[in-house]
């Protein structure tokens, strides 16, 4: 081989060494750019995923505090009935107890 060819060889594999480089920062560069892409998408579809867990959650608490709440007021409902009665039962003997601590007291 002539030295003409030797460097004509040498500047077309110095071409394709360069091409070949080119196309890979190329592709490096598109690979970069798609992976943060992507990843602005994965932190976005995260975001929605936990505030729906979070709309999920709160709405469960708010099922349990709701349930709790009526179940106290039937219960205290139920208490105040039976105090009540109990209250009607003890009216007469409070009466009762009243009239002779006065008549005593007009007594003495």
């Amino acid at each position: 081989m002539a030295k003409n060819e030797i460097l004509s060889e040498i500047k077309k594999a110095e071409e394709n060494a360069r091409n070949i480089v080119n196309a890979a920062a190329k592709n490096k560069g598109e690979r970069i750019t798609s992976a943060r892409s992507e990843a602005r998408e994965i932190v976005k579809q995260a975001e929605v995923d936990a505030h729906e867990s979070a709309q999920k959650s709160l709405k469960s608490a708010e099922a349990i505090i709701k349930e709790e709440k009526l179940k106290i007021i039937d219960e205290s409902g139920a208490e105040a009935k039976a105090i009540v009665k109990k209250s009607q039962t003890n009216v007469g003997k409070a009466v009762d107890y009243l009239v002779s601590e006065f008549e005593r007291a007009v007594h003495a």
